[in-house]
């Protein structure tokens, strides 16, 4: 299987992706963006169809980090289905996962839309908040701003949300269909290589130890390695060896320290910090998402 952010990419450049795209932002004035997990920037920056207040808001630093919260809060909550919430502004995102077998790619993610008409004592609200922040702004400049949000009834909204609901289900059975492709077409070495990491992910995997195992060349394995997988080494390794401490994490009766250590990281804080860069959420608050009973 090809490196999801890779594929991720591959998907974004897609005609299906790019018509799509247009066609949902024309038909509903609302931005819509396929992004990584991991990403952690401003939504739709580049779109255009982005909200011109959303778009202020981003070039402040307090708002900003507002708005990456609310971009955490879509990648905790939108694991299975569409997940939405509300900004401190009174504008709503959502974010649908794409998905690759058990795995997330990324989210496609739409809104920075009000779902009731602004009123003058909501606008009143949100300027004392700023003030609070002391967020530099001209009052009429970021009311006209504010009050070009797109607004939608619920139900409007909805619908437009199981119009990305089903795009969702669109890109997962075509990233499927890259992935048994990419699965085709890699080289003979790079295949040895995976099994070979799979088969010593406990140990203190290096790049020339794999490459050693294989007969070549630590650079060519390299270039070869990276080429193929579009990751690192050291990062293709780490995902690996999170997407196994996953599944271990499904069994209660594993203390996440032994787990850490089964799969080769040297220290708990270490794994900890990679678990929650690539899944979103320590190995315990995933444990306690998954886990019942």
């Amino acid at each position: 299987m090809n490196n999801p952010d890779s594929m991720l990419q591959t998907l974004v450049k897609s005609p299906l992706y790019q018509a799509y795209e247009k066609a949902f932002g024309d038909a509903t004035g609302l931005p819509l963006t396929l992004r990584s997990p991991h990403a952690w920037e401003v939504a739709h920056a580049r779109n255009h169809h982005k909200n011109p207040f959303c778009t202020f808001m981003a070039k402040q630093s307090r708002t900003c980090a507002a708005c990456l919260r609310v971009q955490q809060e879509l990648s905790e909550n939108a694991q299975t289905e569409p997940y939405t919430t509300t900004c401190f502004a009174g504008l709503c995102d959502s974010a649908v996962p794409v998905r690759l077998g058990d795995q997330i790619l990324g989210f496609l993610q739409t809104g920075q839309v009000m779902l009731r008409k602004p009123s003058e004592a909501q606008f009143n609200r949100l300027e004392e908040q700023l003030n609070e922040w002391k967020i530099p702004h001209a009052t009429e400049e970021l009311r006209a701003a504010w009050l070009q949000s797109p607004v939608m009834n619920k139900k409007g909204y909805d619908a437009a949300l199981g119009l990305v609901k089903v795009f969702a289900e669109h890109l997962s059975i075509a990233s499927n269909q890259l992935a048994i492709r990419a699965e085709n077409t890699e080289p003979p070495a790079i295949k040895r290589a995976r099994v070979f990491i799979q088969e010593h992910l406990g140990e203190r995997l290096s790049l020339s130890m794999v490459a050693g195992a294989l007969h070549m060349s630590t650079f060519y394995f390299c270039k070869m390695f990276r080429k193929s997988t579009g990751l690192n080494f050291t990062d293709f390794v780490a995902r690996e060896r999170i997407e196994r401490a996953k599944n271990l994490l499904l069994n209660q009766n594993l203390r996440v320290s032994e787990i850490a250590y089964e799969i080769g990281f040297q220290s708990l804080t270490h794994f900890n910090r990679i678990f929650r860069r690539i899944v979103g959420r320590t190995p315990t608050e995933f444990r306690g998402r998954n886990v019942t009973g």
